[in-house]
């Protein structure tokens, strides 16, 4: 039997487009999500501006303000998963366990924006976390390999023909002259 790269290139494509058609789906969709979080609020809700460009607040204030805010429903730091502080805006983003987020001015304390964030969701969805840290190790990136093959012979298959092409020319202008 013959050995044709170009059968298994087929093959390899064939399987490989099959194997990997959910997880890049997946993939897909929440990376045009993931591009498009800056300008949705659906998904990330804008930084607003507060005053100055020096955090004044404590600890003790920035707990105290994340419990006035219900949504986010704080009791105490365990309920916090981070906080974002942004001197250049003059906000400090508090973000809960929960997903929502509450902004307050960086030096008043004051609440600006209390909003739920879809971002880390989608992000969790894109590398597979979201499902299960066996599920990302052992699918999406399987898959993403995959991908890369397929792109790779991909290529192959593209530039394959243009040589041949380019050969003939080459093979009928030397007959011409």
């Amino acid at each position: 039997m013959k050995f044709s790269w170009n059968r298994i290139n087929r093959k390899v494509h064939y399987w490989g487009a099959l194997i990997c058609a959910l997880p890049i789906l997946i993939v897909i969709i929440t990376g045009i999500f993931l591009l498009l979080k800056k300008e949705s609020a659906w998904i990330q809700p804008p930084t607003m501006k507060g005053q100055g460009n020096t955090p004044t607040l404590t600890f003790p204030e920035i707990l105290t303000a994340a419990q006035k805010s219900p949504e986010l429903q704080v009791t105490t730091w365990d309920d916090i998963d981070r906080l974002d502080v942004r001197p250049s805006k003059g906000v400090i983003k508090i973000r809960a366990k929960n997903r929502w987020e509450l902004q307050v001015d960086q030096q008043t304390g004051q609440s600006l924006h209390v909003a739920y964030r879809r971002s880390e969701i989608i992000e969790s969805l894109h590398d597979g976390s979201w499902f299960h840290d066996t599920v990302k190790l052992w699918i999406f990136l399987p898959c993403a390999i995959i991908l890369l093959t397929l792109w790779l012979t991909g290529i192959y298959l593209f530039v394959i023909p243009l040589l041949a092409k380019q050969k003939r020319r080459k093979k009928k202008k030397a007959r011409v002259a």
